[in-house]
């Protein structure tokens, strides 16, 4: 008989071990039952094990699937980085069939690519660098030089994923992908059907696709030989993981990149203070086209101006198209003087505090620090703390009253349900059926239109205000992506309508990203990443008072661990979610190895841990 401890996958167990009389590889799946249950479940083979003192059950089944070493590396990492069981970290990924056989097949090229000196330059540092971070300004060609790259990858017969947030994904950048690598290429992401998802996997295990163009999941497809990983867009959050395992899809392509010894690109035009302190980069900073930008401020945080609608109404009037731009995040959470523009600061902490509706106060997330909810702004003394809240939905309202012969449309998670329906507005607004649209962060994503030559930006404030040491980082950063987006091809205007212009005018007229980068880098020495490693614990339970006793319990513990601080802890913003009572801890330290060991001693059944938490 045979013994082999086995991975449970989507299971939070620890793995266990099962009998068998067949000798089985390791990192085959197999079928198993958990004691007490009915139905069998799936499970990784992990390692051959010594005959054990207790009884074991049978293995059922062996299946003609499997997971690569590599990928067993990785889920290992994943399993005590993340503090999630290896079962869980496992069921991330897209197993092999054994039944397919991989072929080196040639690949006929469809395009050839040419590169300006500048993108020349670039390119040639990213070719001397293992890992390289591309700092490219907004149009300055970035693609070109990634599918420049791709193809000399994938000429060493060697596969490369090209990793994108989701939403920029779009069928504008599968077409230009498809235009120079023709079958060789799939996009995979949330809304690839599963019939789809079947077919694009069974190419690329007979190595027929060479390159995967994806949402985060696609770095954990079966590759046979990756040799490429690039990460656009990389200071986007959208590559941290909202469920367990709660991964970052860029940290941990640098982690697979330099255990693996492969190349990597990761790239922005505003690219994360995380990435910018740890990985060699290249600035270029000349666009691709001509390019002209005017700055145009509006000392408001409410609604639309009529200074706005007017712009608008120019911008219509000459031809052109608008985009109308608001954070999906502007709502109750923050509270804004609508005289100066600022929130109430934590006096310890220098973020916003978080108003909690229920208890009629602000907390600070990081120290616990509370107080009642100022009658006045504590920054001008005069001005009225407000719930600051505006939809797209409201402001597509007040443009087609005021534009009813224009075509406004909306472009944002609610209306944009599917492909078909995202391929279609994108479609209409590049052949200029579309006068306006007005949408969250999607717009920000990489849409390349020649004809937007207003980009107005509502609610700003919003995000510079947010109860996060990542608000500058995030406002500043979402602020130039969008003004991206207007006058791509010769002259562009962005109005901005806002109480901190200063703020936003010093990086965006008078200074650049990289001095912003290089004193944000200052402002968070010995408190905030990249200079330690922040975690965040939450406990939900549907009984409250158990819950409460649990959370004093676990911090009373974390404190008296060395080289580790309890940063704060109390209710969540949100405290109550599908009949759950939710609290939260907050941990720094600087030292990563005392961190995870104590995260892994926690036990509890009502806990999510979120290592390196972007909250």
């Amino acid at each position: 008989m045979n013994y082999y401890e086995v991975a449970i996958l989507k299971s939070p167990l620890e793995n266990l071990t099962y009998q068998s009389e067949d000798f089985i590889e390791e990192g085959d799946l197999v079928e198993v039952i958990l004691a007490n249950r009915k139905n069998s479940n799936q499970a990784v083979i992990i390692k051959k094990v010594e005959k054990p003192e207790f009884k074991c059950s049978d293995i059922l089944k062996v299946t003609d699937f499997y997971y690569s070493s590599f990928m067993l590396e990785i889920a290992d990492f994943i399993s005590k980085y993340y503090v999630c069981s290896l079962g869980q970290s496992l069921s991330i990924f897209q197993y092999f069939d054994k039944n397919i056989k991989y072929e080196n097949r040639k690949i006929e090229f469809k395009k050839e690519i040419s590169l300006s000196s500048f993108q020349q330059e670039a390119k040639e540092f990213l070719d001397s660098k293992k890992q390289s971070l591309l700092f490219a300004k907004t149009g300055a060609g970035k693609t070109e030089i990634y599918i420049k790259t791709i193809k000399e990858i994938l000429s060493l017969d060697k596969q490369a994923v090209f990793l994108m947030p989701e939403i920029s994904l779009t069928p504008q950048m599968q077409k230009r992908l498809e235009e120079v690598f023709g079958n060789s290429i799939a996009i995979w992401h949330s809304k690839v059907g599963v019939k789809k998802r079947k077919e694009i996997l069974q190419n690329l295990q007979n190595g027929t696709i060479k390159l995967i163009a994806g949402a985060r999941s696609a770095l954990f497809l079966p590759y046979k030989d990756l040799g490429l990983i690039i990460v656009d867009e990389e200071h986007d959050d959208s590559y941290k993981s909202d469920q367990t395992p709660r991964y970052n899809a860029k940290d941990l392509s640098i982690f697979i990149a330099k255990k693996f010894d492969l190349k990597l690109i990761l790239g922005s035009a505003t690219p994360s203070i995380n990435s910018f302190h740890k990985i060699a980069y290249f600035e270029l900073d000349k666009t691709f086209y001509e390019t002209q930008k005017r700055y145009i401020f509006e000392n408001l945080s409410q609604k639309i101006s009529q200074n706005t609608l007017k712009k608008i109404e120019d911008t219509i009037k000459n031809g052109n198209q608008t985009i109308v731009f608001l954070p999906t995040r502007a709502n109750f959470k923050h509270q804004i003087c609508f005289d100066c523009g600022k929130s109430v600061e934590c006096p310890f902490c220098s973020v916003s505090m978080s108003l909690h509706k229920n208890d009629l106060a602000l907390k600070c997330h990081y120290c616990g620090f509370a107080q009642k909810i100022p009658e006045f702004c504590p920054s001008c003394k005069t001005g009225i703390i407000k719930n600051h809240r505006v939809g797209t939905a409201e402001i597509e309202e007040i443009l087609k009253e005021e534009f009813p012969k224009n075509v406004i449309k909306r472009f944002d998670t609610d209306t944009i349900k599917n492909e078909k329906i995202l391929k279609t507005t994108l479609e209409e607004f590049n052949e200029n059926k579309i006068d306006v649209l007005v949408g969250t962060q999607m717009l920000s994503k990489g849409h390349d239109y020649h004809n937007v030559k207003l980009a107005v930006v509502l609610g700003i404030d919003s995000l510079l205000n947010m109860n996060s040491y990542k608000a500058r980082e995030k406002a500043l950063s979402l602020l130039i992506q969008i003004a991206g987006r207007s006058g791509r091809n010769g002259f562009g205007e962005v109005l901005i309508e806002t109480k901190n212009e200063d703020f936003f005018k010093h990086y965006l007229e008078e200074s650049n990203y990289l001095e912003f980068l290089q004193s944000e880098l200052e402002f968070r020495k010995d408190l905030y990443p990249p200079f330690v490693k922040l975690a965040r614990v939450v406990l939900s339970s549907t009984n409250g008072l158990k819950i409460k006793d649990e959370l004093s319990q676990i911090v009373k513990y974390l404190k008296t661990i060395k080289d580790i601080e309890v940063v704060g802890f109390g209710e969540c913003a949100i405290f109550k979610i599908a009949n759950k009572y939710r609290y939260e801890i907050l941990i720094r330290s600087k030292n990563s190895k005392e961190l995870l060991k104590a995260l892994h001693s926690i036990k509890s059944a009502h806990i999510l841990i979120d290592m390196d938490t972007i909250y």
